[in-house]
């Protein structure tokens, strides 16, 4: 395509132009975006990996009944509405790995960044959340939310 081409296409349809440049620039920020949080997001094959190296911890910030109804195995259910990086859960934690989940990844990148901006060194969320990790064919344990 020559530039007299792409100039006549653009001059016949800017709303389809503006739409892309508006869409190119949301790509490009959502990615700096990404790189500049301060944790990163990992894959379900990465958190089997993790969880069966026995080094980490996973908090589910889904509330309690949604957390009853299917979470990762080992993860502990430190509900959203009441997140606190001094919660006893977390108390042993800063250190080490940590991966947020919750149902769709949305409420563990809030809960994420409050983790780093209180100094926990190593903090991830799980892409796509516990529907991502059960579509995937990973098992949820059902039941309510274990005490301590």
């Amino acid at each position: 395509m020559t530039a007299a081409e792409l100039t006549d296409f653009a001059s016949r349809n800017p709303m389809l132009v503006g739409m892309f440049v508006i869409l190119t620039i949301a790509i490009i920020a959502n990615e700096v975006m990404r790189l500049t949080r301060g944790f990163s997001g990992i894959s379900a094959v990465q958190l089997t990996r993790l969880l069966n190296s026995g080094d980490g911890t996973v908090i589910d910030v889904s509330p309690a009944v949604d957390y009853a109804k299917g979470h990762i195995e080992g993860a502990k259910n430190v509900p959203m509405s009441t997140f606190d990086v001094n919660h006893k859960l977390l108390a042993n934690s800063k250190e080490k790995p940590v991966v947020v989940v919750c149902r769709k990844g949305l409420n563990a990148t809030e809960a994420a960044k409050k983790l780093k901006k209180a100094g926990f060194a190593n903090v991830s969320i799980l892409e796509g959340g516990v529907e991502a990790w059960a579509n995937g064919g990973n098992l949820l344990v059902t039941g309510k939310k274990p005490k301590g």
